[in-house]
């Protein structure tokens, strides 16, 4: 059974979270710790529960989901997994910080990507990995049918969808993505997004006023 840990962290309210199970490996999903406080909680959950972070995940390079990647490649040794076509985005990073006022520290790059099919493994999980662009063009989720669980970053929210003003973004891909990868799932799956509550399908599929 897993275990996930959800921080709310920067100006953006982002959700980062900590998925672990009996093993005492865990995965680190969408870094977003900014300030040494942020950084600090992460840090000690992790320490206080004994885990032993395996991976580093990113469902998508928009800032506000990658400040923390550089603090958790330090303290961790671990280079940040994602889809390829989100690496110009990941890269841009200190351009969109500017722009904010923010001066987030560079993200490593990439060693190795993620693609619609794969599979990311730790300790005795697996987790499916979903391509569902349209918020921006490198999206992933992560699924487990047997936990029935999807983690959806900012494709669907509860009772919204992810924006698709940002440089990159497409409502027709977006909506076709929502439509063929997350409203096919089994009702009952729940949906932890990248900002806000945890909703499940059913839930959106009967009062997402988008859907």
């Amino acid at each position: 059974m897993l275990t996930i840990k959800s921080f709310v962290f920067n100006l953006f309210g982002e959700n980062t979270y900590v998925v672990s199970d009996s093993s005492g490996e865990c995965i680190i999903i969408d870094p977003g710790c900014y300030s040494p406080a942020e950084q600090k909680a992460l840090e000690t959950y992790i320490a206080e529960n004994s885990l032993r972070p395996a991976r580093l995940i990113n469902t998508h390079a928009h800032l506000d989901h990658i400040l923390g990647n550089a603090f958790v490649a330090n303290r961790w040794n671990l280079t940040p997994q994602l889809h390829p076509d989100d690496l110009e985005l990941l890269r841009s990073a200190p351009l969109y910080g500017d722009m904010w006022g923010l001066r987030p520290e560079l993200s490593p790059d990439p060693e190795l990507f993620l693609h619609d099919g794969d599979r990311v493994t730790f300790g005795e999980t697996v987790l499916d990995v979903l391509f569902v662009p349209g918020h921006c063009p490198g999206h992933i989720a992560l699924y487990s049918a047997t936990e029935q669980l999807i983690i959806s970053g900012d494709v669907l929210f509860a009772g919204s969808i992810g924006r698709t003003d940002l440089p990159g973004g497409d409502l027709d891909v977006l909506m076709d993505s929502i439509h063929r990868k997350m409203m096919t799932l089994p009702d009952d799956t729940k949906v932890y997004s990248g900002h806000g509550p945890v909703t499940s399908i059913r839930q959106e599929r009967m009062s997402n006023p988008f859907l």
